[in-house]
């Protein structure tokens, strides 16, 4: 996997704490972000649906991930999971110990 899309996507998920992946009218995006707004967590959030490369990136995403739908959420340069598995973790109390 490389190339200047597949070096973005990589430099993208290691530069910050969390980044989304995700599309705008997406309401499972939506479900991964608000978990990071209750806790004050910053978040770089690459909308998708909103830049000329986004298809590009999602299959790259597919690459690292398995699967490239949206959205795609990492902590500390890790996959966690998608909009469910993000809600999921913020219930349980795992998103809040992923983050310190």
């Amino acid at each position: 996997m490389s190339g200047p899309v597949a070096e973005f996507v990589k430099s993208a998920i290691a530069k910050d704490k969390v980044v989304i992946f995700s599309k705008t009218y997406c309401p499972y995006c939506t479900m991964a972000k608000e978990p990071f707004k209750k806790l004050n967590q910053p978040v770089a959030c690459y909308e998708l649906d909103q830049r000329n490369d986004g298809d590009e990136i999602q299959v790259v995403l597919g690459n690292l991930t398995g699967a490239r739908t949206v959205p795609r959420v990492f902590i500390n340069g890790n996959f966690v999971g998608g909009g469910t598995d993000i809600k999921k973790m913020y219930s349980d109390g795992r998103l809040e110990k992923l983050l310190l």
